[in-house]
């Protein structure tokens, strides 16, 4: 294997996860007693670059089929995320109708929702048939297919150049990001702006976020190697932003160079990942022994409250929480089931553990005693929304970052 950005073939390893089937192959059943694949999760370091990467890929076509099941913004927080990342893009670039932005891996069209609001022209792409069905119905125009050179002359051919790109949640998910790249430059407009949002590094080390690892996440973002990565090709990191979705995220402006002015921000950031010493072995060491160690301590509690007779259930069922599922070796033994907003994912099976998957009434309709929340990172939102459970005597678990459970004792740390 060679690094995704500067091709080195000096990685090391630092993580190793075991294998894993793709977190979002959720399993109908007719199909429960087939062969699944297991396909190895392992993060490497580029010692080069110092840039963070699985060092498997599991094949686009496997991943993104015609039955994926994420739908994006599936809560309140989410919507309102999306819809104040159109609003804020909008103002800094001072967009105009005839402008137009492009959403790579756009999904149901959520962001480009908030743009076409404003009357500004979008274009989003898509490479999962059944998702594309439903961003068309919501309004949405979409290109059912993956980035590559045939849309985007599709593209330019329509509309021109692009002001904006947007690639939320989906740089971090491509092997190729030397053509990625080349094609985004394709697409661009001179004064336009690229713009990424991914989970940050930082936040996935110091809060042991080890469940955002998922064979869909190739690369783990830090700022500093993109600075050279992106120069390669005439472009500039001008801008960074902290977001608080998925447990901190970044939003990273690129745009070609000398056309923006670069924000103190950039320096700033990459300041604050020197002084974590994310490149240290001892850091990356550390973090490994702390992922091991959750894992026990979660096994532990949920023996324990086995032992005790309680029911125990899952509360949502991300991609996320597959990884903390497999990985942790949590299933039937231990979960009667899981709730999922998501249509798309109920009535089926949990890909790996084959926990059935269930709609979100059923945590009430039945004597649960625990609740294990996998969509931590909407805690708040998720537990307000079912303050019903907590009245009954139910209580939430959440795993991540530190594993504590939720009475209506001690609900209010929550709000």
């Amino acid at each position: 294997m060679t690094c995704r950005l500067c091709n080195s073939k000096n990685l090391s390893l630092f993580l190793d996860l075991g294998h894993h089937p793709p977190s979002d192959q959720f399993v109908k059943k007719d199909r429960l007693n087939n062969e699944f694949a297991y396909y190895p999760l392992k993060v490497n370091i580029c010692n080069k670059c110092k840039f963070h990467q699985l060092n498997y890929v599991v094949k686009k076509e496997i991943l993104y089929d015609e039955e994926y099941p994420y739908e994006s913004s599936q809560t309140k927080a989410g919507n309102l995320h999306f819809n104040n990342f159109a609003n804020s893009v909008i103002k800094k670039y001072k967009l105009e109708k005839k402008d137009l932005v492009v959403d790579i891996g756009s999904n149901i069209g959520v962001l480009l929702n908030g743009f076409k609001k404003k009357k500004i022209q979008v274009a989003g792409i898509e490479p999962a048939s059944n998702i594309c069905k439903i961003a068309k119905k919501n309004g949405i125009n979409t290109y059912c297919s993956f980035f590559n050179n045939n849309i985007i002359n599709k593209i330019i051919t329509k509309f021109g150049k692009a002001k904006i790109i947007t690639a939320t949640n989906v740089f971090a998910h491509i092997d190729d990001l030397q053509s990625f790249t080349k094609s985004i430059c394709r697409l661009l407009d001179k004064k336009g702006a690229f713009i990424i949002e991914a989970p940050h590094f930082l936040n996935l080390i110091k809060k042991i976020e080890y469940d955002t690892i998922y064979h869909e996440h190739l690369s783990y973002i830090t700022i500093k190697p993109l600075i050279s990565f992106f120069s390669k090709y005439k472009l500039e990191v001008i801008d960074v932003e902290k977001k608080d979705i998925h447990g901190g995220s970044v939003r990273i402006h690129v745009a070609f160079k000398n056309q923006h002015a670069v924000n103190k921000n950039v320096k700033n950031i990459i300041k604050e990942e020197k002084n974590a010493k994310l490149d240290s072995k001892k850091v990356l060491e550390n973090f490994s022994q702390a992922v091991k160690k959750n894992r026990l301590n979660l096994i532990l509690l949920l023996t324990k409250l086995k032992l005790n007779n309680k029911t125990i259930v899952a509360v949502s069922a991300p991609a996320k929480g597959m990884t903390l599922l497999n990985y942790c070796k949590i299933d039937k033994t231990y979960l009667d089931f899981a709730t999922e907003k998501s249509k798309l994912k109920q009535n089926t099976f949990a890909p790996g553990a084959h926990i059935p998957v269930t709609s979100d009434s059923k945590l009430l309709s039945q004597k649960i005693d625990y609740a294990l929340l996998l969509a931590w990172n909407f805690s708040k939102e998720i537990i307000n929304n079912n303050v019903k459970f907590l009245q009954k005597g139910g209580k939430f678990i959440i795993p991540i970052p530190k594993i504590k459970i939720i009475d209506k004792k001690n609900y209010k740390k929550v709000n």
